[in-house]
């Protein structure tokens, strides 16, 4: 099974195959601020299982070892690697092919969730920074 995705003006786009390995809302400061929104929602995939389809995206590394992904025509953020992730690929789950599948399992750093945001799932809620790979989902 492969999931595709793409940026906005569907000229950078990406394909993994297989199942994703988890799938969250992050509500930290960076994911916010580099998408201009509330809540950011995630899934991570391993990264022998996905590729850059379409023209490849540009890169910003926004902290030493943090790499966030981009479209370099539209500007559309697509994707996010970490060297204290080895292994893994973040997708926003909003570049999806199909974002109405996604179904996200917990919420993470909650410590930050923006007071005036009121999410009424019954997801579990961490609090702090990730000490673990993402493709270990009980590591959250």
């Amino acid at each position: 099974m492969a999931t595709r995705g793409q940026c906005l003006c569907k000229k950078t786009s990406w394909v993994y195959k297989g199942d994703q390995t988890w799938a969250c809302y992050c509500h930290c400061d960076d994911c916010r601020r580099n998408c201009a929104a509330p809540v950011v929602a995630w899934l991570g995939v391993p990264i022998e299982n996905f590729e850059w389809t379409g023209d490849k995206p540009s890169t910003y590394e926004s902290s030493k070892g943090v790499f966030r992904h981009f479209c370099g025509t539209c500007g559309s953020p697509i994707g996010f690697e970490a060297d204290h992730y080895p292994g893994g690929m973040h997708l926003y789950a909003g570049s999806l092919e199909n974002p109405e599948e996604f179904q996200p399992t917990f919420h993470f750093n909650n410590q930050s969730r923006l007071p005036w945001l009121q999410m009424t799932d019954d997801l579990d809620a961490f609090e702090g920074t990730l000490l673990h790979s993402p493709n270990d989902p009980a590591g959250y």
